[in-house]
């Protein structure tokens, strides 16, 4: 085999003469801020493009009242060199899109922009109109109850929409209330991509499903007793078609437990459902889940374990057996042969000694599980796939490997 040939089987490419790979500032951002602290500044990154491709900086900048959205791209690109251009996509009265666009190839790190500067100059007070909108630029969601302002004079209509930003490194969701002179979702004027990010404007209110967003794991004594705090600061909005969802996992083996739960966005689940469920119940191992979908704004909104808790049936003091198993609960790993050993319940006979792995809603994990069972199964979850969010598969239940194709493989040398 011929050594060019080689190199190009593992990946190895080569530039053309006379071709030189540019070095290009790169870095992404995109968030909300106060007028009150623009211009802006920061500091990017460096990396190497291919050969070939030039350096872009790209910047948009959407005001609505006292609040600036601000969306920032550089790094490589295909595109042809292109002057730097200034674009108003639209003026006030009311809210404002500003896009700033620059492709070059002359000179490494050519794309210097590091500042809003080039494109925001503070406006002076605008005279107030007669008409009152709510005014709220965020990525997490505009909450019901948003404060109204007085618009600018010369609007006539109230905003309501949503920004999807995709592409140049960004991707995220832009909610967007203010003040505009005419009717109509036509934020943008038309725009579909400003530099490398495209964008897409929605006014369907039905789409701008915010859900709270979280996730953790709680390791510790009587969890399956007494209720902890199950709050969350973060929101998040949901991607047309979702719904906000909870589940709780409580894995509770006699001496500990552990409580799993996420919150957050779903394209699983009905609409508006509700549920509690025993897998496995006492005595011995206890496994139960929560799960519930919905769909309204932060709808998913439960505060406390409470929830699943309330449901277990009350337990007692187990009266204890003849039966000794090695007790353990591990969140983030396997149980091993040094767990302690713990005195059965009466009406356990046999000892669990296996794992459940977990993914799903920002959670994956597999927790190592011992303890005393009334029954020799080996599925404390009564070989269930699917717990809220979450999709559950136990020891011995692994999903089996893809069947080997000897057709369309790659030679690995």
């Amino acid at each position: 085999m011929s050594p060019v040939l080689l190199l190009a089987l593992l990946g190895v490419t080569f530039s053309l003469p006379g071709v030189q790979a540019l070095l290009c500032q790169s870095g992404t951002g995109y968030d909300v801020w106060n007028v009150s602290q623009l211009p802006l500044h920061w500091t990017p990154k460096e990396i190497s493009c291919d050969s070939g491709l030039g350096c872009q900086d790209t910047m948009v900048l959407i005001e609505s009242g006292p609040q600036v959205g601000f969306v920032l791209s550089k790094g490589c690109t295909e595109a042809k060199d292109q002057e730097p251009r200034v674009t108003e996509h639209r003026m006030g009265p009311g809210l404002s899109v500003l896009s700033y666009t620059y492709v070059c190839r002359h000179k490494d790190f050519c794309n210097n922009l590091v500042t809003t500067a080039p494109l925001w100059t503070p406006q002076p007070p605008a005279e107030p109109g007669s008409l009152r909108c709510p005014v709220c630029l965020s990525t997490e969601g505009c909450p019901e109850g948003t404060t109204e302002e007085m618009c600018p004079k010369g609007t006539t209509h109230c905003y309501n929409g949503l920004l999807r930003l995709r592409g140049g490194g960004i991707f995220s969701n832009l909610r967007v209330q203010g003040c505009l002179p005419q009717p109509g979702c036509n934020l943008l004027n038309g725009t579909q991509e400003i530099g490398p990010v495209r964008m897409t404007e929605n006014c369907n209110t039905k789409d701008f499903l915010t859900c709270h967003r979280g996730n953790s794991l709680r390791k510790g004594d009587n969890l399956a007793q007494v209720p902890i705090g199950w709050t969350v600061s973060n929101a998040v909005m949901c991607e047309a078609g979702q719904v906000c969802q909870e589940t709780l996992l409580l894995i509770d083996v006699g001496r500990t437990s552990t409580l799993v739960w996420s919150k957050g966005c779903s394209a699983v689940g009905a609409q508006n459902s509700q549920k509690t469920s025993i897998h496995s119940a006492p005595p011995g191992v206890l496994v139960a889940s929560y799960a519930h979908f919905c769909s309204s704004d932060l709808c998913n909104g439960a505060s406390s374990s409470s929830v699943l808790l309330n449901s277990l049936p009350p337990q007692g003091a187990p009266e204890p057996g003849d039966q000794q198993c090695l007790t353990c609960v591990q969140p983030l790993g396997t149980c091993s042969s040094d767990s302690p050993v713990k005195t059965c319940p009466r009406g356990t006979t046999h000892c669990y000694d296996g794992y459940i792995s977990l993914s799903g809603g920002g959670v994956t994990t597999t927790m190592g599980i011992q303890g005393c069972v009334a029954q020799p199964s080996s599925s404390l979850l009564n070989h269930t796939r699917q717990i809220g969010i979450f999709s559950v598969r136990e020891k011995g239940e692994e999903e089996p490997p893809a069947p080997h194709s000897e057709r369309g493989g790659r030679c690995q040398l």
